[in-house]
């Protein structure tokens, strides 16, 4: 028999890597370890869960290539990736061990390719990107406009319920854009906005209305690049009470003016009052993606994909990915040597039993025909199927 892929996931006690760690523990051939600064967290989630690992205290921003010795796989689910260091990725490449990570930084992401003649020459394949963005997004894009003319506009959404669990990490993440230019596409054009501006609600079919606000992200840059959108290729985030989204735009008023130089200081009180207000709203996710173009005839058309998560699954989502390149490189289907982002990798099929599993919902707008994807069935289904 094989040996089973050795596995390292480091960030392990956070609200990602820890659901990443109960859904890779499920796995057959999988050997896992789970890594972090603190290992009392570590053995917290440890004992929920449902198969053996190993812990191992792992700091990604001081960790050295003997520390990865050993393993087949390096996942960093840790974030936040905006300020993040690429230490964790060169004792990737010293090790000469395989690196994934669900990195969301639009800078980090921007810079990875840099590494390919590295990993290249260290005969690694090192992937960024192995989350909702670009992962599943570019996945169901690809779906959506496949035998499409040209695409005129892409607009990606997402959307947590306020009962779901956040990590400092991902306050960090948005507090470290907010108020400050963004670059976004729109009009046929590059142009700067301010973060968390553009504020609006959002009408979602089966989910009702949603508050929504420009995020910096990787998908602008990656999005035009990889789709070329005539008019616009656009990326919102949005938390469900007003209170909180509106107050975030208030507190980002500062940093447009210059008064202040970031909110990142400010995370910890800000992940304070948002978890007092936890108990308010629902725990009900959402995920949007939708494209307008011109179709194989040349016609006008636009679809919609969207993804409904309840009862805090919502959280799941960004993990996806790494589960479905963990399985690839398991059975030796993952990507060659190289430094690449987590575009095309991947297809809408590699996701849809997981979501199937976790009881997640996911839909096309309109769609009076069923969209199939695999052999197994169809990977998006239509609201009218």
């Amino acid at each position: 028999m094989a040996s089973p892929l050795k596995v390292l996931i480091v960030g392990a006690s956070g609200v990602f890597g820890s659901r990443l760690a109960e859904l890779a523990v499920r796995e057959e051939g999988i050997s896992l370890t789970l890594g972090a600064r603190n290992l009392s967290k570590l053995e917290k989630v440890a004992q929920e869960l449902a198969g053996p690992v190993n812990l191992a205290r792992i700091d990604r921003d001081m960790v050295k290539a003997v520390d990865l010795t050993g393993y087949d796989l390096i996942i960093d689910a840790a974030g936040p990736f905006q300020s993040s260091h690429t230490n964790l990725v060169e004792a990737a490449i010293g090790a000469r061990v395989a690196y994934l990570d669900l990195a969301d930084g639009r800078e980090f992401i921007a810079h990875f390719p840099s590494f390919d003649g590295e990993a290249k020459a260290a005969g690694v394949p090192l992937v960024t990107g192995a989350s909702s963005i670009p992962a599943l997004s570019h996945a169901v894009l690809d779906a959506l406009v496949a035998g499409w003319r040209a695409v005129d506009s892409v607009r990606i959404g997402i959307y947590p319920g306020n009962r779901a669990p956040r990590g400092r990490s991902v306050v960090e993440a948005i507090l470290s854009y907010v108020g400050k230019p963004v670059r976004v596409f729109r009009e046929g054009e590059w142009q700067n906005v301010a973060g968390w501006g553009g504020m609006h609600r959002e009408q979602i079919a089966g989910i009702g209305p949603r508050w929504a606000s420009v995020c910096d992200t990787p998908e602008q840059d990656l999005l035009v690049g990889r789709y070329k959108p005539r008019q616009s290729a656009e990326f919102f985030a949005g938390l469900e009470l007003g209170l909180l989204h509106v107050g975030l735009w208030l507190c980002s008023l500062p940093v447009r003016i210059g008064i202040l130089r970031s909110l990142r200081p400010f995370a910890g009180p800000m992940l304070a009052m948002a978890e007092l207000l936890r108990p308010i709203g629902s725990d009900r996710g959402a995920m949007t993606v939708r494209a307008r173009g011109a179709d194989a005839a040349g016609d006008p058309v636009e679809r919609c994909w969207v993804l409904r998560a309840d009862a805090n699954r919502g959280p799941y989502v960004p993990i996806l990915a790494a589960l479905a390149m963990m399985r690839r490189f398991r059975d030796g289907t993952g990507p060659n040597a190289g430094a690449l982002v987590c575009s095309g990798l991947l297809e809408f099929a590699d996701f849809a039993p997981d979501m199937a599993k976790l009881e997640m919902e996911h839909w096309l707008e309109g769609e009076a025909t069923q969209l199939g994807f695999d052999s197994a069935g169809s990977a998006l289904q239509s609201s009218a199927a």
